[in-house]
């Protein structure tokens, strides 16, 4: 079965960079377009970039963009997002999907001082 499984998320002070992870298995990964997301405390959950199959095309969220690169490996059948210049309003669960279909179980970003 599609299975998504987040890491890399902690804690970081504001100004600093992480690189999140999805590992992917049970699909053809090298076929997939895959995308990050994220659910802040009290809000909805909200894309924030979003990766073709080749690698070759990026969308970025207004709010992410020249901060965050959304990459993968599709040898490794992985997906990243570095986030560089983390905010406090970066915090949030950040979710990996498949498109269309799979959420993995998310990995915690908390930005704080």
């Amino acid at each position: 079965q599609v299975q998504l499984v987040e890491s890399g998320g902690g804690l970081v002070q504001p100004g600093g960079s992480l690189r999140l992870s999805c590992a992917a298995s049970g699909f053809r990964f090298s076929s997939a377009t895959m995308s990050w997301y994220r659910q802040a405390p009290g809000k909805e959950r909200e894309i924030v970039a979003t990766i073709s199959s080749t690698g070759d095309i990026t969308t970025y969220a207004n709010s992410v963009k020249g901060r965050f690169t959304i990459s993968r490996d599709n040898l490794k059948n992985t997906v990243y997002l570095q986030m560089n210049n983390l905010k406090p309003e970066d915090t949030a669960v950040y979710y990996c999907k498949k498109v269309p279909g799979a959420w993995g179980q998310g990995t915690q970003v908390t930005v704080s001082s």
